[in-house]
């Protein structure tokens, strides 16, 4: 059983986060852990905290992952995991069930924990079928769209006189309730918890100097259940290996499975915010990885994206690949 501290965001205006293409007209419905840890370590410099050398806050975080609460008075939120990479098969004689199936992306704590030990939750399971929701397989009730997408139009005025504005549209996000995002910390959260009123108040993704992003949080715990002589595990952040020895054992079998992303992008600190930043890639979370341990741990490195260019910022800037692993038992 591991217990983690969790924090819980709720989003009081809307939400756009940029995807990999930097199409406003798209906008991604979670957050990387490595963009999140950035923010974070943003904050404490801008109050004047110590950032460490390495650039290490002393905890490792997840992913933000989405969370249903239906008002206020519902006290029982209902958390998602995302859905590990290496699953079989569903054993569905529909087709259509099967299909339906398919689109599951994100799972209730539950039933991730029942996946991480090992369980095929489909087999010609009609209960089961039923309880997939759209993107969403849980036993509670839920409104499948809790988390959803409108698109506005928007103009981009020139500053040059005589150019004709641009139109231009815009992806918001939207949380139904007092749904949102939530992660899971583990180590110290003492950083986190100095720089997370800030980052509150000036919230994430775009927009934000008219107020979109911002959001309420309240910090509380998780408990999971993980299995024991487990020989995989599953990430539940971005993670970049500290070595190509590690990434080559960790990958070494055919019962693991991964997605790989770039991770970069554009500078924030003013005055360098059109410099793009170096780039890296990690794996995804809901990797699976060869890895023989019956415990969680973290694994991973924080590694400075600077440019060495002429005119470059003159501070590190990190890129935390630092992730939770929990282990998962593979049949």
């Amino acid at each position: 059983m591991a217990k983690y501290s969790i924090y819980k965001l709720h989003f009081t205006a809307s939400l756009h986060l940029g995807d990999r293409r930097e199409d406003y007209g798209t906008s991604q419905k979670v957050v990387s852990s490595d963009t999140f840890y950035a923010a974070l370590t943003a904050c404490l410099a801008k109050m004047g905290y110590d950032i460490p050398a390495d650039g290490d806050l002393g905890v490792a975080i997840s992913s933000l992952f989405p969370y249903y609460q239906k008002d206020e008075d519902d006290e029982k939120a209902v958390f998602f995991l995302p859905s590990p990479l290496l699953q079989p098969m569903p054993k569905l004689n529909d087709i259509g069930k099967a299909k339906k199936v398919k689109k599951v992306k994100w799972l209730d704590v539950s039933l991730f924990e029942r996946i991480l030990a090992g369980e095929e939750l489909f087999n010609n399971n009609d209960g089961m079928v039923a309880s997939v929701q759209g993107d969403y397989l849980t036993t509670s009730s839920i409104d499948k769209d809790f988390i959803h997408s409108q698109v506005a139009q928007r103009v981009e005025v020139s500053r040059k006189s005589g150019e004709d504005a641009m139109p231009f549209y815009m992806d918001k996000v939207f949380f139904k309730g007092k749904s949102g995002l939530y992660f899971i910390a583990a180590g110290d959260t003492r950083n986190i918890d100095k720089a997370m009123p800030m980052l509150a108040m000036e919230g994430i993704g775009t927009d934000r100097n008219v107020g979109n992003g911002c959001f309420d949080y309240t910090k509380d715990e998780i408990t999971i259940n993980i299995p024991k002589d487990a020989q995989h595990a599953v990430s539940l952040s971005m993670f970049f290996p500290e070595s190509q020895e590690q990434i080559t054992s960790m990958l070494d079998g055919e019962d693991v499975a991964y997605d790989m992303e770039r991770r970069g992008g554009w500078i924030t600190s003013p005055g360098y915010n059109k410099i793009r930043k170096n780039v890296i890639y990690g794996l995804t979370p809901g990797s699976v990885v060869k890895y023989d341990i019956n415990e969680t741990f973290v694994l991973g490195k924080t590694v400075d994206l600077s440019p060495n260019i002429p005119n470059g910022p003159q501070h590190p800037v990190w890129r935390c690949g630092k992730a939770i692993f929990l282990p998962i038992t593979i049949k």
